[in-house]
């Protein structure tokens, strides 16, 4: 099984998964993200297990061909950033994603992408090639 198969078999079902809990949860998600961003110190401590994800991803499987597997590096590098500026800018984070989650459309957009490219992802990395 390839780099790309094994990450991608990884990634898909947990962006499946995270995606089908916010649309099954769309009503709570606003109270639950200013919630969350109301304390710095749980954003800065999330942004460890996504930046050393994120990194994981990188250092494995940097690869940049117009072919399928770039996805996977893609997710790698935001997953790398995103937990970087979570621990760089932990106060600053906070009114942002409130204001994104709080406007109409962009959360079940955001989940509805997520869904789309978790799918996409489990059948590559769950099928026979």
């Amino acid at each position: 099984m390839t780099t790309s198969k094994s990450i991608a078999g990884l990634i898909g079902p947990t962006l499946v998964a995270g995606a089908v809990a916010v649309l099954l949860n769309l009503g709570t998600w606003p109270a639950l993200v200013e919630q969350g961003f109301r304390d710095p110190a749980l954003v800065f401590v999330s942004g460890f297990p996504l930046f050393v994800a994120g990194l994981a991803i990188v250092r494995a499987h940097n690869r940049w061909e117009a072919k399928w597997p770039v996805l996977v590096t893609v997710i790698g590098w935001l997953a790398l950033l995103g937990g970087l500026s979570r621990i760089l800018f932990p106060t600053r984070l906070a009114p942002i994603a409130v204001r994104a989650v709080q406007s109409t459309g962009v959360l079940p957009a955001v989940a509805i992408a997520f869904l789309v490219v978790g799918a996409f992802l489990s059948f590559k990395g769950y099928s026979r090639e």
